[in-house]
């Protein structure tokens, strides 16, 4: 699972970058450094005074729009209810508890909270709260109160309604309806068919063409390419079909049945399948991952909402659409692709599985199809033109040919700041330990009440003597955190090593992993006299190249136990076991990278002991390299269409395009682009402004 928050993107590295430099080995790692960490974030009373203003002159509105509004009609959402652990039935019950009533009651004033009847309330959000600064855990729910239903079930709370009053993040009144239903329930209810613009067998007549801008016979329905199965690819497949157009789905790898089976033979005998592994075929990178469902482009979003509902039509558990940190799992993920496969299919879509676009055909300055050859084939010997009116390209960020071929059509590709660093893994029971304390029994491998114990660490980085406002400051932090789960790898190349985590739903894992990465921007690519559009891909390259040098070949892992990693030195003895099935190796990782790097994650790595107290131990166990964050690149594209600014014709999506970073934020950039390009071809009346949040389809990256 790829991403990279954006509000990192500006964070640059220093300007006096110096080149590959290797501590010598002995030499010891103190904390007394040239670095120091800057604040992250401000809360609460910390708050700064302009974020206090905003939020009074917030609840002004608030309180003067309510003024205007019936309180007796509509949904109040009542929001951070918290239930102690003791008081309720615990994470894996959705639906309103006898504790979560006396949460209710009290934010109500209601003196008797068994009165309350349980029909009234729909729980929208239920999240585990163990942060230490809390007197107990609890669980803390948000959720939506309809009136009508509770006065007519009880009567007696009409005096305690009229005196409810809202306040920001806590009670708000909420008048408007909200896009209810998954994606294809929407698609159908605003699909246009305007007078007999499309005959009852589908095709076009010639007055359907309103629009005259886009070159293609109206006698049929537009020809549509969708490069790549991942998120952005299937939602964007979907979207099209469910409007009519004639979509075929071009995959590199293989469906998820049989590339199961590439991935079991990688495993177990160390066979690497190039075109069919953890990142390449059907479902994309977040097939063979944990899964996660959290995203950062609003999770109570119209957009977000359709995806998760989406997927919940296809097999995922409905627990996603409540759940604060939802997640799937592997297990869970492939059977739901199977579904959205077979739907795909019944709607006419044509999927050609182990086939690679080598590249694009493009006559007057516009894609008119794609070259396209059997993905064994290494040297194209087999190519064939396939004609198309629209390609949308959705393929991964390690869809590095892809790069190069688009490059060749001068396609403009900008560079694009990302991360790298190492996968640090802990004991299971040690995470929980650090987070839960004497709770930390309840777990019981994912089986317990309260969900598996988590991470998310941020520091900021800077060097004593740098100036912040010159970009000497590097963000440090955890990404992609699996508990429960697994490392494994994310190579596509067997020269090269590059590892991901994963896990199942259960999280049933002993291990628990994570990323801790470095942001690297076109300075740090530079120092290594990496320039071009491609710099990044090639910074991200000599590390795994490195990497997979220093494990000595194979797919072996070189790993470092991170009391080791911090002073600068290699243990004789053995290193604590890992979960990484092909084999690791004691290796100097503190050489891996250009000394900044290495001090940046060092010096986070103290910090993240301070928060989590027992996170720097024996037992924690680095391992290299993450590298592939996100993209390295971003493909420019018109914010309102969706298509390419130096190619018409060519809609980028998704990861790979540099515009997500995670399934969620990938599916729903494939649902606008795939609104974009039913728009263009007339397919739909409007934009999908008209039918989810704007604020989601500004096209800008944010993960």
């Amino acid at each position: 699972m790829i991403l990279l928050p954006s509000k990192l993107f500006s964070l640059r590295p220093p300007n006096d970058i110096p080149g590959l430099h290797c501590p010598g080995r002995g030499q010891r790692y103190t904390r007394a450094q040239t670095l120091r960490v800057l604040c992250a974030k401000r809360a609460g009373k910390q708050r700064y005074p302009s974020e206090k203003k905003r939020i009074k002159s917030k609840h002004k509105e608030i309180l003067a729009e309510v003024k205007n509004k019936n309180k007796f009609e509509g949904l109040w959402r009542l929001s951070k209810l918290g239930v102690p652990v003791h008081n309720d039935p615990g994470k894996d019950f959705l639906g309103v508890s006898e504790g979560l009533l006396q949460a209710i009651a009290k934010v109500l004033e209601f003196p008797v909270a068994s009165m309350l009847p349980a029909e009234a309330f729909s729980v929208i959000r239920k999240s585990f709260d163990a942060r230490k600064m809390l007197k107990e855990p609890k669980f803390v729910y948000v959720v939506d109160m309809d009136v009508d239903k509770l006065l007519s079930l009880e009567p007696h709370t009409w005096d305690f309604i009229s005196r409810l009053e809202p306040k920001v993040g806590l009670i708000e009144h909420l008048s408007q309806g909200r896009v209810s239903g998954d994606l294809i329930s929407i698609i159908r209810d605003c699909k246009r068919i305007p007078g007999d613009a499309i005959s009852r067998n589908g095709e076009y007549n010639d007055n359907s063409m309103s629009k005259g801008s886009i070159p293609y016979s109206t006698s049929r329905k537009p020809k549509i390419a969708i490069v790549g199965s991942g998120p952005s690819g299937l939602f964007a497949s979907l979207v099209l079909a469910e409007f009519g157009a004639d979509v075929t789905l071009i995959e590199r790898g293989q469906p998820v049945e049989q590339r199961g089976r590439d991935i079991g033979a990688l495993v177990v005998r160390k066979i690497l399948q190039m075109e069919s592994n953890f990142c390449f075929g059907e479902g994309g990178a977040g097939t063979w991952s944990d899964g996660k469902l959290v995203t950062r482009i609003g999770r109570n979003s119209d957009s977000v909402l359709a995806v998760m509902k989406t997927l919940v039509h296809f097999g995922a558990p409905e627990g996603i659409l409540v759940n604060g940190k939802p997640h799937l799992g592997t297990d869970k993920l492939i059977p739901l692709l199977r579904n959205f496969r077979q739907h795909l299919q019944e709607l006419g879509v044509t999927i050609e599985f182990g086939k690679r676009v080598d590249d694009l055909v493009i006559e007057d300055g516009r894609v008119v199809g794609v070259k396209v050859s059997d993905s064994r084939d290494r040297l194209q010997s087999n190519s064939q033109k396939w004609g198309y009116d629209a390609v949308v390209l959705a393929v991964g960020h390690s869809a590095r040919d892809i790069y190069q071929m688009l490059l060749s059509h001068n396609v403009i590709l900008v560079p694009k700041d990302f991360a790298v660093g190492l996968r640090i893994e802990h004991p299971q029971e040690a995470i929980n330990s650090i987070q839960y304390s004497r709770l930390a029994s309840e777990v019981r491998s994912g089986r317990g009440k309260v969900p598996v114990a988590d991470y998310k660490l941020v520091k900021y980085v800077r060097r004593e003597n740098g100036d912040v406002s010159s970009g000497a400051s590097r963000s440090c932090y955890s990404f992609c955190m699996c508990p429960g789960g697994q490392v494994v790898l994310t190579s596509t190349n067997p020269s090269e090593i590059c590892i991901n985590g994963m896990s199942f739903s259960r999280r049933a894992s002993k291990w628990a992993n994570a990323a801790l990465v470095v942001t690297v921007s076109t300075k740090d690519f530079e120092s290594l006299n990496f320039h071009g559009h491609l710099a990044g891909v090639e910074f991200q390259r000599e590390f795994e190249r490195r990497a997979a040098i220093l494990g000595g070949g194979n797919f072996v892992v070189p790993v470092q136990r991170v009391t080791d990693f911090l002073d600068g030195k290699l243990s004789v003895t053995s290193v604590p076991p890992s979960s990484y099935r092909l084999g690791v190796k004691a290796a100097h990782l503190h050489e891996l990278f250009p000394i900044h790097i290495t001090e940046a994650l060092q010096r986070a790595i103290s910090m993240f002991d301070e928060e989590l107290p027992g996170f720097v131990s024996k037992e924690g166990l680095l391992h290299g390299v993450e590298t592939r964050t996100s993209s390295p690149v971003q493909i420019p594209r018109n914010t309102d269409t969706y298509e390419s600014t130096s190619l018409k014709g060519l809609y980028p999506v998704g990861e790979g395009a540099g515009y997500a970073g995670g399934i969620v934020s990938a599916a729903v950039d494939g649902v606008c682009a795939g609104f974009a390009v039913a728009n263009a071809f007339d397919l739909c009346h409007t934009g999908i402004e008209s039918v989810f949040s704007k604020t989601q389809t500004s096209g800008f990256v944010k993960y």
